[in-house]
């Protein structure tokens, strides 16, 4: 059977549909220059063996009912009706409210289940949990950027300000001459943006400024993490010694009387207060370019060509997620900014300072004249959250107090957790701690289309649908075009959408006129766009209705080119325009900041030895970053993300010397291990990665062959078993996740085949 193509959009790109037989047909669409390949994950994806079916219940929560429970993550799940489980969760929901309120309820999800806006399930989820129980226990920030985004408000502005509207690529392409990429510019990352991408440009505009005469530089452990079209040039350095690098080059551009002082005098604050950190007036320690290259691993003369070459030139410094993704994340986050200032850059058109260009689709664009409304999540009660990366820390330790940001916090005793459009078990660190960590909860209830490894820990599972089985609009605030994601296909056996779930959930609790306010999921998408109408009104813009508008599927939307609008008005006039800063400067020392007392985060960028170093027990490091295959862990099972194993196990890149030392050969499966578990992966050999240094993607589903050990061996390749579960500091707390040590041999036992997705025993 053959449907008419429809449109659709993913976070990953727009495209048309087409249902044929028991695939789906794909084109990306039409206006796309480069369209990512990730939208062939969905071409097999709607009757995977791995899509949850039924509602489920697991056997040891519907035997003893609620409470802490070890077997959690190996225990086999009941089919029951809806009827039955939608009792069971508004029974629960009912009895943790009543005993211990909106503080012993948790909302967990993690907002990229799909790209449309009304479906967007960490919004679902947070308005009923508002709406309906009177609040929840929220997390904030991201495992993305949790470090920077909470370090940048109190340096220079906010992250939005930053990243969102920084120097864009059309100025690069115009106007920069060399632009320096602390971990890189890797187009994986850029193909993909929160509510959809439906031009991904990133690669024609290095392409353009390359041939300008623009001069890449690729700081990262990874040749790959710059494309081939930006014609760049690589240094490698050691894994999570940028910060140290930085420094060196700072130390040189002060000896040789290069720095912009008038530039550090106008616009900045504590530039003194860094200089005597560099020169060692501080603590005695001298952190000149030997002092450097010792940690980095490379020579000072190195470090000090590199900084003269930038003197005098248009440069725009970027730091990208996964430098502030490890221990002390906000250093490099801060010495690029404070390098910027040093070179006198910040507010001139392609030079500067700008965080995480290249890590999403969203940076480097123009922003819509007006933006897509979002869904109200309604008033939250309570105000209890921790940073998202601390939940086992949470799970594990209730009534234990931490600090946050000159802060300090409690953490609250979880009895309940509502997860929905997430896999914290992708997203989180050491996973055997995780799992100890979700065994402490009396109930964990998730939403899920497939049988992730968090919904192998659910007590109440509840089939959802995937975005191909329901309709929405698809937007973001720096994609011109809105999408009506217009349905391929009926939902998957008893699947439900979200919102259906909750206002019947809602009904049972007496709530249901305050979440869903009297509308069905068309009544708010046809309600979202008469909002959007409005605002361009305003703007005197007319739109089609809405008819017309699903009728024809794409609506361009008018855009402002205001990237770098912040510093270039600073710039200007920094009196008139000053920054959202206690002293509206750019803060290389933060009175602020220092008044928290905080050993790993101080008054000013430092750099702090990591605790995780590489030894005779675990010589390498690994980097586990984002996979170019698929987003984050999502449809893991499709196909162009199984392409790119090897026998259905994630692939480990790692320098061929290093191999060769360990007599392992191309296409071996291989074992990683450290103190927290085993990992296997197959092996691939290369150059472009640097001696020491093994990389593997995150984003494997976990299958560990043994759920409880201590110590899981996951078979599949998820990193994230070897991680270690720290925060990057005591200001943000941020995921640490990026970069670790460990010892890779060629595997000498049995080998099972991947269970990934395969899903639970069900009992008959």
């Amino acid at each position: 059977m053959t449907q008419k193509p429809v449109m659709h959009s993913a976070h990953w790109g727009a495209f048309h549909v087409q249902h044929r037989d028991d695939q789906l047909l794909i084109e990306p669409f039409h206006r796309d220059p480069d369209p990512s390949p990730l939208l062939q994950n969905f071409r097999h994806a709607l009757n995977h063996p791995a899509r949850v079916a039924l509602p489920m219940v697991r056997r040891g929560w519907l035997e003893n009912g609620p409470g802490p429970d070890q077997r959690r993550g190996a225990d086999e799940y009941v089919a029951v009706s809806w009827e039955e489980a939608s009792q069971r969760v508004a029974q629960e929901l009912k009895r943790v409210g009543e005993a211990y309120g909106p503080e012993g309820i948790f909302g967990g999800s993690y907002g990229w289940s799909s790209a449309g806006r009304f479906h967007h399930a960490q919004s679902q989820v947070h308005r009923f949990l508002n709406t309906v129980m009177g609040g929840y226990v929220r997390s904030v920030n991201s495992y993305s950027s949790g470090a920077a985004s909470v370090l940048l408000p109190h340096i220079v502005g906010d992250m939005n300000e930053i990243a969102r509207r920084g120097v864009s690529w059309e100025e690069i392409a115009a106007h920069s001459e060399v632009v320096l990429a602390f971990g890189g510019l890797a187009l994986k990352n850029a193909q993909v943006a929160s509510g959809g991408l439906s031009e991904h440009t990133e690669r024609g505009f290095m392409q353009r400024a390359a041939q300008r005469g623009t001069r890449f530089i690729s700081v990262s452990p990874l040749k790959s993490d710059l494309p081939e079209e930006a014609q760049g040039e690589w240094l490698a350095l050691r894994p999570g010694t940028d910060a140290a690098f930085m420094l060196g080059l700072l130390a040189v551009l002060i000896t040789e009387a290069l720095t912009d002082e008038a530039f550090l005098a106008r616009y900045c604050i504590g530039w003194p207060q860094m200089v005597a950190y560099i020169r060692g007036e501080e603590d005695g320690v001298v952190r000149d370019a030997h002092w450097a290259a010792e940690i980095c691993g490379v020579s000072s003369d190195l470090i000090g060509q590199f900084a003269r070459q930038l003197h005098g030139k248009r440069v725009l410094v970027t730091v990208t997620h996964a430098l502030q993704r490890a221990e002390h994340g906000e250093q490099p986050v801060w010495l690029g900014l404070v390098l910027a200032a040093a070179l006198g850059q910040p507010g001139l058109p392609g030079g500067g300072y700008t965080y995480a260009l290249g890590a999403l689709g969203h940076y480097g664009k123009h922003h819509n004249l007006v933006s897509f409304p979002a869904l109200p999540q309604g008033k939250n009660g309570i105000d209890r959250f921790i940073p998202v990366a601390r939940i086992a820390d949470m799970l594990l330790n209730p009534g234990t107090k931490f600090d946050y940001n000159g802060r300090q916090l409690t953490y609250p005793h979880i009895r309940l957790a509502y997860w929905a459009g997430g896999n914290p078990f992708h997203h989180h660190q050491d996973l055997a701690r995780l799992r100890q960590a979700f065994c402490q909860l009396d109930t964990l209830i998730v939403h899920e289309s497939a049988w992730t490894a968090t919904a192998r820990h659910a007590d109440i599972v509840l089939p959802a649908t995937m975005t191909l089985e329901r309709e929405d609009i698809g937007g973001a605030p720096t994609d011109r075009h809105l999408i009506a994601m217009q349905p391929v296909a009926a939902p998957y056996a008893e699947a439900r959408d979200d919102y259906t779930i909750f206002r019947d959930l809602a009904r049972q609790l007496g709530r249901e006129e305050a979440f869903s306010e009297g509308r069905d999921a068309r009544g708010w998408l046809q309600h979202l766009y008469g909002q959007l109408q409005e605002k361009l009104a305003a703007h005197q813009v007319q739109t089609p209705d809405f008819s017309q508008f699903w009728q024809q599927g794409v609506l361009e939307l008018p855009q402002v080119k205001d990237g770098g609008r912040m510093m270039r008005a600073f710039r200007d006039d920094p009196d008139a325009a000053p920054l959202p800063t206690p002293d509206g400067k750019i803060e290389i020392f933060s009175a602020v900041i220092a008044s928290f007392g905080y050993h790993d985060c101080p008054g000013h960028p430092v750099w702090r030895e990591p605790q995780q170093k590489p030894s005779a027990s675990y010589p390498f490091w690994l980097i586990a970053n984002q996979p170019a295959s698929r987003l984050h862990s999502q449809l893991d099972f499709g196909d162009y993300s199984q392409r790119t194993k090897r026998s259905g196990r994630e692939v480990c890149n790692l320098n061929r010397d290093d191999a060769a030392a360990q007599a392992i050969v191309d296409g071996d499966i291989i074992e990683l291990f450290n103190a927290r578990g085993h990992v296997l992966a197959s092996a691939r050999l290369t150059d472009t990665i640097m001696p020491g240094v093994v990389q593997l993607p995150t984003g494997a589903w976990y299958d560990p062959v043994e759920p409880t050990a201590a110590r899981p061996l996951c078979r599949h390749g998820n990193p994230n078993v070897l991680t270690m579960d720290i925060g990057t500091s005591s200001l943000t707390q941020g995921c640490s996740g990026q970069i670790t040590v460990v010892q890779v041999r060629k595997f000498a036992g049995e080998i099972t085949p991947v269970q990934a997705f395969t899903p639970p025993a069900i009992a008959d």
